[in-house]
């Protein structure tokens, strides 16, 4: 099983908000979380975007005047060193532990190596392969970054069509795997939640071969089958 990471293992939204919310309190006002989110957005995929979360310096600057805090970059480092403590989903550490009794976990994350490892640690470090933007030298949905992982996976003696891809992304991973030909798996993590918050929308909606709305309904489904 391959996972995306950011986003479907980490809240990496509630992450943000959190310290954003912390800088605005400190300025002695509030800002709307979902109105971040979607600011956040627009400015993170912009053309001069750098890597996951350093780029988080630069969308601060961007960001900031909007939501009426502090432009200054010490503030943009602030946020982008709050990856460090961002905190998985209640599920995810424990649904990954059971998923690696059947299978082998590789981590495919946008992130640079830095924060990956925080991540990982996080989540109870249960990947036997990890994929970073680092690695890679490119980020999801580029197919160059599916390839790098097929590549490792033939060494492994095995193929794509022996990959589950696990992931929230509808625009950076469900869209693209099943252009590549991979089963893929969609943890709708906002499925309480209009729109898509953090991610970009993608341009068309994908049906997912398989589709929960958390990581512990995914382990539990892998449990029955293999029961059955």
């Amino acid at each position: 099983m391959s996972f995306d990471v950011v986003g479907t293992l980490i809240d990496f939204e509630g992450g943000l908000k959190a310290c954003l919310s912390e800088i605005a309190a400190e300025a002695n006002t509030t800002i709307d979380g979902e109105e971040a989110l979607a600011l956040y957005r627009a400015a993170r995929y912009a053309d001069d975007a750098d890597l996951f979360p350093d780029d988080l310096v630069r969308v601060y600057l961007v960001i900031a005047p909007k939501l009426g805090l502090p432009v200054d970059e010490a503030y943009g480092r602030r946020l982008r060193d709050s990856a460090k403590t961002w905190r998985a989903f209640p599920d995810s550490a424990e649904a990954l532990a059971r998923l690696s009794r059947k299978y082998q976990l590789i981590a495919m994350t946008n992130a640079r190596r830095w924060a990956f490892e925080y991540f990982s640690a996080e989540l109870g470090n249960p990947f036997y392969a990890a994929f970073t933007a680092d690695e890679t030298g490119t980020e999801k949905p580029d197919p160059a970054f599916f390839h790098k992982v097929f590549d490792f996976v033939a060494g492994e003696n095995a193929s794509k069509d022996d990959i589950i891809h696990v992931a929230q992304s509808q625009y950076h991973d469900i869209g693209i795997s099943r252009e590549l030909g991979m089963t893929n798996c969609w943890i709708q993590r906002r499925y309480a939640q209009a729109g898509y918050g953090g991610t970009i929308e993608p341009a068309e909606f994908t049906r997912p071969d398989y589709h929960f709305k958390s990581m512990a309904e995914l382990a539990e489904a892998v449990e029955i089958a293999q029961a059955a």
